[in-house]
């Protein structure tokens, strides 16, 4: 049995915004010379997201306005008491999730043909830390 333990540190340049980590997960996969089991994918941050879609910029815009109908950016969440101003950071992550497990079949990511892993940062131009955690033999 194989465990394998990394972390990725992502730094984006606007605020919200939406990157495509899987060359990171297969260089991870890899290192960790998994043939066969799992990865874990997980943002360590509680307004950042892990999710599996298509890289295509146009549907990344569509969830973005799908993710701003849905927790709008707005001075009045009971959160902005705190001083924060960030609620819908929070609530945005709650919504696409914060992990992915990501099937690795002969020392290959098994996604289908347009899957990939993407990072969503709804709080970001901050260091923020992603865990990869590879299981399997």
């Amino acid at each position: 049995m194989i465990t394998h333990t990394d972390y990725l540190t992502i730094q984006t340049k606007e605020r919200y915004e939406i990157l495509d980590i899987t060359g990171e997960i297969e260089r991870f996969c890899a290192e960790a010379k998994l043939t066969d089991g799992i990865i874990l994918v997980s943002a360590m941050h509680i307004t950042a997201s892990i999710f599996v879609n298509d890289h295509e910029a146009g549907l990344w815009r569509d969830i973005a306005t799908w993710l701003e109908g849905l927790a709008p950016s707005k001075p009045d969440y009971e959160h902005h008491r705190t001083g924060e101003d960030n609620a819908d950071a929070h609530l945005k992550r709650m919504i696409l999730g914060h992990q992915v497990v990501v099937p690795v079949t002969n020392g290959k990511l098994d996604f289908g043909p347009w899957e990939r892993v993407h990072y969503g940062e709804f709080d970001g131009c901050r260091p923020k830390r992603i865990l990869l955690k590879a299981m399997g033999t």
